[in-house]
């Protein structure tokens, strides 16, 4: 298969790992990047000394190309993204932040750079700040889906922009490529799918639970992390997601949680809390949420706690049907794609 996207990565296939805390780590990584996809490595949860060390085990696992991503409005996540640009990484995903300072940085050295947006103007701003990409992230999407579907985000975004677009949100086999590739996009990322794989790190109790779910089976709501986010509908997720006192976070416990957080990240946690109170109101709000939405969804995905854990989890966890290794997923994606050219040509004869 030969799009837009395999050729500006140089992958075989049009499909992407998304960078899920966790589970995108350096030996799901590899897997799919050696099955001719591109893997991205999450960086979220590690510190700046753990993501050397995970970008230099990927390098270890695969000669083929792969990416990191950095969620910028994240505790340690610039610095992160600083390893990643010394690293040399070929591909580097940013979102939640400005990044024409990664761009130009990585472009020094042959590198691209994929920004991850949600609607027509975060997409405008990321291709002027020297993107190369964009990951399109609709509102099926597990976690921060925009408000839009990806049916209607990708072609706004196809016209909207001159780079290409990977289209995220709702795809999780043949049929989705192929749709994704006919509104426009030169390929897709998945999340969900990659997340219900023999090689993933995601828990067995949720690997199990994603076969039992239907596509109705997941909960949106902004007052889980503090922006608008997908999960697993579950008796802890509804908890969860209910709106508190005045639309506030639990603040005792996302104190609690911060401390974790910075020790975890190296840093020191009366600079987090400083700079998360500087930051104004909302954002020292959103960061509270944040703080508890990490531990719960650590919970989840490392320990498979069903009564305190919260899954971040696409619509299209309902089409989920078995547990197959990364490369079978990524072969029987490309198989189905490539039937259904011959099977249209016959509908609209």
């Amino acid at each position: 298969m030969k799009t837009p996207i395999t050729e500006l990565f140089g992958i075989e296939v049009p499909i992407v790992l998304s960078g899920m805390s966790w589970i995108s780590v350096p030996s799901m990584v590899a897997a799919v990047s050696n099955a001719g996809g591109l893997g991205i490595l999450a960086t979220g949860p590690l510190n700046a000394s753990e993501t050397r060390k995970a970008v230099r085990e990927v390098r270890s696992l695969t000669d083929k190309p792969f990416g990191a991503n950095a969620t910028l409005m994240f505790p340690g996540a610039h610095e992160n993204a600083k390893v990643l640009l010394e690293e040399q990484v070929p591909v580097i995903n940013f979102s939640l932040g400005k990044g024409d300072w990664l761009a130009k940085a990585a472009h020094e050295y042959g590198g691209k750079v994929v920004a991850t947006v949600v609607n027509e103007r975060h997409a405008r701003s990321a291709e002027e700040q020297g993107a190369d990409a964009l990951i399109a992230t609709g509102h099926e999407a597990a976690a921060h889906g925009g408000d839009a579907t990806s049916l209607v985000l990708i072609p706004a975004l196809v016209d909207a922009v001159s780079i290409p677009i990977i289209a995220a949100g709702g795809f999780i086999d043949g049929r989705g490529l192929m749709a994704a590739l006919s509104l426009g996009a030169g390929g897709v990322a998945m999340g969900t799918a990659f997340m219900s794989t023999k090689e993933s790190q995601l828990h067995d109790t949720y690997k199990k639970l994603s076969l039992e779910k239907t596509i109705e089976d997941t909960i949106y709501g902004p007052y889980f992390d503090g922006l608008g986010c997908r999960s697993m509908k579950t008796p802890a997720a509804l908890r969860a997601y209910r709106k508190g006192l005045f639309g506030w976070p639990n603040f005792l416990a996302a104190f609690v949680n911060s401390r974790d957080i910075a020790r975890s990240l190296g840093l020191p946690f009366s600079k987090l809390l400083v700079g998360a109170l500087a930051s104004g109101w909302n954002n020292a709000k959103m960061m509270a949420y944040l703080a508890n939405a990490f531990k719960m969804i650590r919970s989840a995905t490392e320990e498979g706690d069903t009564r305190k854990g919260v899954l971040p989890t696409g619509q299209c966890v309902g089409l989920l049907h078995e547990i197959p290794t990364v490369a079978q997923l990524i072969d029987r994606v490309v198989s189905e794609a490539s039937e259904i050219p011959a099977r249209l040509a016959r509908t609209v004869e």
